[in-house]
């Protein structure tokens, strides 16, 4: 029998061990200008798949409660991007079949803005978007500069893209001077 409450204790250490190790080792720089390209965007699209996807449609709903407009591609409500709008393309490896499909297509039809968040830097995403944030984490490319991680596959890039987004979120309210409670107007109310 094992003893819970150790493993437990064991595996948040380690677990938040890694998260404060990746946050640190993202650069400042890219998350700057990935808040300033949301922020002059008329609208934000998210695409990934899978866990990220789910990652990322968190940090849009986040978004959207700031006052901007925000959507996810294949949403049923999903209107048509535009050369003002911006892309946010998720994917560690750079390489997921879908999100570099609409990067492709988002840069052909329109020519808005992309930015592509994911661990690696060589991917074919390189020559599709217009800069990269890169959270260097262990991907299914195994690449060796990554950082490593105890939990399955690549759970520890999908903490770290809903983290980063909720606190780039926390740093455009204090940017623009947000009224934390006016903020409700934007949450569901039909609740």
């Amino acid at each position: 029998m094992w003893n819970f409450e150790e493993q437990y204790t064991k595996a948040s250490t380690q677990v938040l061990d890694e998260l404060k190790a990746t946050l640190e080792s993202i650069n400042p720089a890219q998350l700057e200008r990935l808040a300033e390209e949301i922020l002059k965007a008329d609208q934000v699209f998210f695409v990934g798949v899978g866990r990220v996807l789910l990652a990322l449609q968190c940090v849009c709903k986040r978004l959207a409660h700031l006052g901007i407009k925000t959507h996810y591609v294949g949403e049923i409500t999903e209107p048509a991007i535009k050369k003002e709008d911006l892309l946010i393309v998720g994917s560690g490896s750079g390489g997921s079949l879908f999100p570099l499909g609409i990067a492709k297509k988002a840069r052909s039809a329109v020519d808005c803005h992309i930015v592509h968040i994911g661990s690696n830097p060589n991917s074919e995403m390189k020559e599709i978007a217009d800069f990269m944030v890169r959270i260097p984490v262990r991907t299914k490319n195994y690449l060796e500069d990554e950082i490593d991680s105890c939990q399955p596959m690549t759970s520890l890039f999908e903490q770290s893209v809903l983290l980063v987004g909720d606190i780039l979120a926390k740093m455009i309210v204090e940017q623009k001077k947000l009224d934390m409670k006016a903020l409700w107007q934007y949450h569901a109310n039909l609740e």
